[in-house]
């Protein structure tokens, strides 16, 4: 894809398609700032599309497609580890106390 210097085309919104088509020719061995010179766009704004057509595609290619409850299971997973630290400190201070009045240790009336 050839865009020409100083036309309209290379300033404003680039579709997704032309976006991957500077990307793949990037990726097949292309000087990232003579083609941001040719397109009119910086070598950091290739650089960025780049990594998002990169990280994209590994998404494309997991073993295992994303499923629905995947953002359900890392939350309640976040939610126990949070539990779970709150618990140690729970416990450590429960320890603690112990040492200084041992729960078992009262006095009767």
């Amino acid at each position: 894809m050839s865009v020409e210097r100083g036309s309209g085309a290379e300033r404003g919104r680039w579709s997704s398609r032309r976006k991957a088509e500077v990307v793949l020719r990037v990726l097949r061995g292309e000087d990232l700032d003579a083609l941001g010179r040719e397109l009119g766009v910086t070598a950091g704004t290739i650089a960025q599309w780049r990594e998002q057509f990169l990280v994209g595609g590994q998404a494309a290619v997991k073993s295992r497609p994303a499923d629905e409850r995947d953002d359900e299971l890392g939350r309640l997973r976040a939610k126990i580890g949070a539990l779970t630290m709150e618990n140690e400190v729970l416990l450590e201070r429960a320890r603690r106390a112990e040492g200084d009045a041992p729960f078992g240790r009262r006095r009767s009336r």
